[in-house]
């Protein structure tokens, strides 16, 4: 049986050209299509104790919108 110290492959140092050459941005599409980060104001941050209570406040305002309105998703709104 072969001890986990021969197993291991990681070397002790590195060079930077060991590593290849670096893409600046390789990642930046697939990352942005998984993500949608919001940044919120402090005041408005302290006003809502999580994410689940920041996304009913906007879904009301949201049905609040449509009701006054008139428009539903539905709707062609450039009629």
């Amino acid at each position: 049986m072969k001890k986990a110290k021969d197993q291991d492959e990681m070397r002790p140092d590195y060079k930077r050209a060991d590593l290849g050459a670096g893409v600046r941005g390789k990642y930046y599409e697939a990352y942005n299509e998984g993500h949608n980060l919001v940044l919120l104001r402090p005041e408005v941050a302290k006003a809502f104790p999580s994410e689940e209570a920041v996304n009913e406040a906007l879904l009301s305002l949201i049905r609040i919108a449509e009701a006054s309105t008139g428009l539903t998703k539905d709707t062609n709104r450039s009629s």
